[in-house]
């Protein structure tokens, strides 16, 4: 809305506005309008939060110094939808399609995890959504997501060809070209293809969900996780800096930056609250909502491989429970003290600071990693 302002209504009138008509620019100005937003209306949201009674439960089975946490305000993942949501409408190109559709797909996980807490926290029900329905939710909104970049194929404006990090050459389609030639079975063809979402998406969403058991854990590595798509939505949108660093070139993806932009800033912002002590919990809403942007963002520049590096620690903490729920199932042992990873260190009797830079650290260091493998292929 503002970049039409400045950009089409004043820059005749005032030649220095010509500045907003640059993604480094408008990224900027959005991360900054997304920390502001965050850090100003938290107080307000939680206090209306304490007033609704919206309070975190601690379940029993979890480390017992969690239990002083109990009654923290939750649901705080509204506000950062919120601030990733306002910024993008400001500051972004409406008509673009990539930046929309990942706002689309942000809110629509977002929902989904306020369902959830709504019935866990106002409704009283502890385990809130069933997993089935949870699960059917989310497959249904990769569906939808699935179905609008095929849509954009057609147009020319995305492949779904996959891009393997060191294998130059390597691009295997995800669509069974042959079988678009039969009438009756040409649905079959985009099977792979929407699978292939709902595991890079879903399984994301989820991965962020798991990651969220400790005060500002999984925000910060979303702050990390979202610089790093920042640096490569832009890249993915330079023709130069793309086909240097032998990138897929994706021109409207320019955009989407500004969505990544705002994802960094509401991010910064929430921590400013969630940090340990959290004065504030994101809840559900936030952790999915978080987790569905990063998956959408990371299929749209196809990035998918890779993104197992940028969230390098939401991989490991889901891992970690996989991992723990099948040794349990097959042979009765646990491989870890608790799943996730987060609350193995804590019964080694790591202090909750601790893990919670060290994860940090972590998450740094695969996002660095993430944006090193750009230049060796």
């Amino acid at each position: 809305m503002l970049y039409y302002l400045f950009v089409f209504v004043l820059r005749p009138y005032f030649s220095p506005f010509n500045v907003f008509r640059y993604i480094t620019v408008r990224t900027a100005v959005a991360s900054l309008t997304a920390m502001i937003l965050s850090i100003v209306l938290e107080p307000w949201v939680v206090n209306r939060l304490r007033e609704m009674q919206v309070k975190q439960f601690i379940r029993a089975e979890g480390p017992q110094r969690h239990q002083v946490k109990a009654g923290t305000p939750t649901m705080g993942g509204v506000l950062i939808v919120a601030a990733i949501a306002v910024p993008t409408l400001l500051w972004a190109d409406l008509r673009n399609g990539y930046a929309m559709l990942a706002l689309g797909a942000t809110i629509a996980f977002g929902i989904i995890g306020f369902i959830d807490d709504y019935n866990k926290v106002v409704r009283r029900r502890n385990l809130g959504l069933t997993p089935k329905a949870k699960f059917t939710y989310q497959v249904l909104t990769c569906v939808a997501v699935g179905a609008i970049l095929l849509a954009l194929q057609q147009r020319g404006l995305y492949s779904t060809q996959l891009s393997v990090p060191f294998f130059k050459r390597l691009h295997p389609d995800l669509v069974i070209r042959p079988l678009l030639t039969h009438h009756i079975i040409w649905l079959l063809a985009f099977i792979p293809f929407v699978l292939f979402l709902v595991l890079v998406i879903v399984g994301c969403s989820n991965a962020v969900n798991l990651t969220d058991g400790l005060d500002g854990l999984a925000i910060g590595c979303t702050l990390v996780a979202s610089g790093a798509l920042t640096v490569l939505t832009y890249v993915a949108s330079n023709a130069r800096f793309s086909e240097y660093l032998d990138m897929q070139h994706i021109p409207d993806a320019g955009e989407l930056t500004i969505f990544c932009g705002s994802l960094l800033g509401a991010s910064l912002g929430f921590l400013w609250y969630n940090a340990h002590p959290a004065e504030l919990f994101m809840g559900d809403v936030g952790s999915l909502a978080i987790g569905g942007a990063i998956g959408t963002v990371a299929v749209i520049i196809k990035q998918e491989i890779l993104l197992i590096s940028i969230g390098g620690v939401f991989v490991l903490e889901a891992l970690s429970v996989i991992l723990q729920v099948a040794s349990f199932k097959l042979t009765g042992k646990r491989i870890f003290r608790m799943a996730p990873l987060h609350h193995h260190f804590e019964l080694l009797g790591w202090s909750e600071s601790k893990i919670i830079v060290r994860f940090w650290i972590a998450a740094f260091v695969f996002a660095l990693f993430s944006l090193t493998t750009l230049k060796l292929r």
